[in-house]
């Protein structure tokens, strides 16, 4: 049984004193035992924040990081300087970082061989356009970009990592894909993960789903076989947060 794993996407959003208080106001909110909760904050916040969750139930993830480990390469972070900081999670290759900074299939991998070679867990993210969707080609690139992603790395890596499926067209806009269209690309993804390595990987890893998830949605999403909990956007940022996180109470 795998265990459900929710974290919060922060984006630009909160200073570092405004990221302790709401890390003091979610705390008590988001404490569930039966699930992994993760805060991706934005990294002027990680040491604050590493610092504001101790003794609690939540563990800080950083929203990106670069694949060299020292260098010329003004304004990027390290992953030795991540885990140095506190940090157990990194998301890579969200839609955001696609679109407006130039990332590709080929940088994401990248960054997921450094993330597991520095011990931190890659949150790796997926998705379509609507355009893409409604072309009828959603699987195919979903296939592509998991297995770029995934290139060179080892079976007992990949059983560790967790994958983020958000349809680009549900994010940040109230729109959610129905928990049928989820499930549909969820359980993809675990087939392709089946095919580049076997079924126990397949079946170790864990797979998000996020898109404007609610406290309303999370219940029915989180109840389907292949979708192991969430990565969530506007809604971390609020007391409604911990409804999401407690799905199961």
């Amino acid at each position: 049984m795998r265990r459900k794993i929710i974290a919060g996407n922060w984006k630009m959003n909160k200073t570092p004193s405004e990221a302790v208080e709401l890390i003091n106001t979610l705390k008590p909110l988001v404490a569930n035992e039966d699930v992994d909760v993760v805060f991706c904050v934005p990294a002027i916040s990680i040491i604050p924040a590493v610092e504001a969750v101790k003794g609690s139930n939540i563990e800080i993830g950083a929203e990106n990081m670069y694949f060299e480990e020292s260098g010329a390469y003004t304004g990027e972070i390290a992953p030795n300087m991540l885990v140095d900081a506190g940090v157990k999670y990194v998301i890579i290759g969200h839609s955001e970082r696609r679109e407006y900074f130039a990332e590709t299939d080929e940088t994401v991998n990248k960054k997921v061989l450094k993330a597991f070679e520095h011990g931190i867990t890659p949150i790796i993210c997926c998705g379509e356009s609507l355009t893409q969707r409604e072309q009828g080609i959603t699987i195919d690139w979903i296939r592509q970009q998991i297995k770029i992603a995934f290139l060179n790395v080892t079976a007992e890596q990949a059983k560790t990592a967790v994958i983020a499926y958000e349809p680009i067209w549900a994010i940040g806009t109230g729109k959610v894909a129905t928990t049928e269209q989820a499930e549909e690309v969820c359980k993809a993804i675990r087939d392709c993960i089946c095919e580049i390595y076997d079924e126990a990987t397949a079946e170790a890893i864990r797979i998000q789903y996020g898109g404007s998830v609610s406290a309303d949605s999370a219940p029915e999403l989180f109840a389907q076989p292949d979708i192991d909990g969430g990565l969530v956007g506007g809604a971390s940022l609020k007391p409604d947060f911990g409804k999401i996180v407690n799905y199961n109470k």
